[in-house]
This record gives C-alpha cells, structure tokens and sequence, in this order.
C-alpha cells in the first residue's frame, strides 16, 4: 500500500497564505496612515510650497522693478541720494537670501528673510514720498508707469502673504492636533514659520505712492 502524502500541498499553500497576510498587513497599514492624517499633511503640505513660491514669485517681481525705479529717478540730479542709496542697499540685502523652499521650515532663516523684506518696503516707501517733491518725476510718463506697476507688485504680494499665512496655519493645526500630530512626529513634520504679527502691519503695508501736491498748512 502506498500512503498518501499531504505535506508537500501545505508548503505549496504557505507562500500565498504568507503573501496574503502581507496585503493585509498593508492595507491596515495605509488604512491606518490615512485615518492618523498622513495623507492630510501631503496635501497641506504642497499647498503650503505651491504659496510659499507665490510669495517669492512677487517678492522677485518687485526686486526686478527697482533698477528701472532707481534709473529713473537718478535723472532727477538734486533727488536725495541717501534715500536712494539704502533702497539700492535694502534690494541687496533681501535678494542675497537664497529663498529656497527649505526657508519655510527653519524659523531663524524665514525670520532674517522677512526683516529684509519689510526693510526693502520701507525704504522704497522712503523713496515714494520723496518723489512726491520732484514735480519733474510727476510729469515723468516712464516712472508713473513704474510706480503704478508697484503699486500692483506690492497688493500681489500681499495677496499672496496672505495666501500662505492662512495655508501654513491650516498645516500647523493638523501637526499640533491629536491624533495627527503623532503623525507628525513619526514622520518629522515640524511646525512651520510664518510672518510674525508685530512686522506683518508694516510689510504689509504698500508704499505711499500720492502724487498729489501736499496740503498747505
């Protein structure tokens, strides 16, 4: 008589038995990953990149503006010199940061970005109000144009500020809220950096481009 020989179907039975643990070990692993706010942080997350090069795309547009604004009102021979001077020195200053997507996640370099930033707004708020004494750059079609094509970089920036401000906020409360912040820390996603509120008002604030004549006192 010859016995029957059963072992070898239960080996042939293992890998697959084995394989389909596997998948279903990944399925409640990314069932899991999905509920803890994994996916949530993806999606946050490139909005906050998709925001943040918004910000730099106008930051750039008005750095690009400055020599034709600063050309122009060389022409104007007596026009302050020192005003000049620091807009030239605060455009340097801000376009030396390499502003590189990693920025947004070290809040000592977004800090000493955003402080060049707001000195650069400042300093061509300094040169607007000065040009405002110069009738000869009133009457100057090429530097009106200029000034109202800054006008317009300085609300897109602030359109775009705002953007990112409400789209890093949104990131943050998911990485500080439970269950996703263990997530968070599982994964590494920090907090992030935003404009500070005591230089948002004045960063914010678009340069003072009247040309009206100044009321008489």
């Amino acid at each position: 008589m010859f016995r029957t020989q059963t072992l070898p179907a239960l080996s042939m039975a293992q890998p697959f038995t084995h394989r389909l643990r596997l998948a279903g070990l990944a399925l409640l692993a990314a069932l899991g990953l999905s509920g803890c706010g994994y996916n949530s942080f993806q999606q946050v997350d490139e909005q906050v990149k998709a925001s943040w090069a918004e910000v730099l795309n106008q930051y750039q547009r008005r750095a690009d503006l400055i020599p034709n604004i600063v050309a122009s009102v060389k022409g104007e021979a007596s026009f302050e010199q020192d005003t000049l001077t620091k807009v030239i020195e605060a455009r340097s200053r801000a376009t030396s940061i390499q502003a590189t997507p990693e920025l947004v996640n070290n809040p000592e370099a977004f800090e000493k970005f955003q402080k060049a930033q707001g000195e650069l707004t400042g300093a061509l708020s300094r040169l607007m109000v000065v040009a405002e004494q110069y009738p000869q750059l009133k009457a100057n079609a090429a530097f009106q144009d200029l000034r109202v094509q800054l006008e317009g970089t300085e609300n897109r920036i602030t359109v775009a500020r705002n953007r990112y401000i409400k789209t890093v906020a949104d990131y943050n409360v998911l990485a500080r809220s439970f269950p996703s912040n263990l997530t968070a820390m599982v994964f590494g996603y920090k907090v992030k950096p935003s404009f500070t509120v005591q230089n948002e008002a004045e960063i914010s604030k678009p340069p003072t481009v009247s040309f009206d004549k100044p009321a008489s006192k």
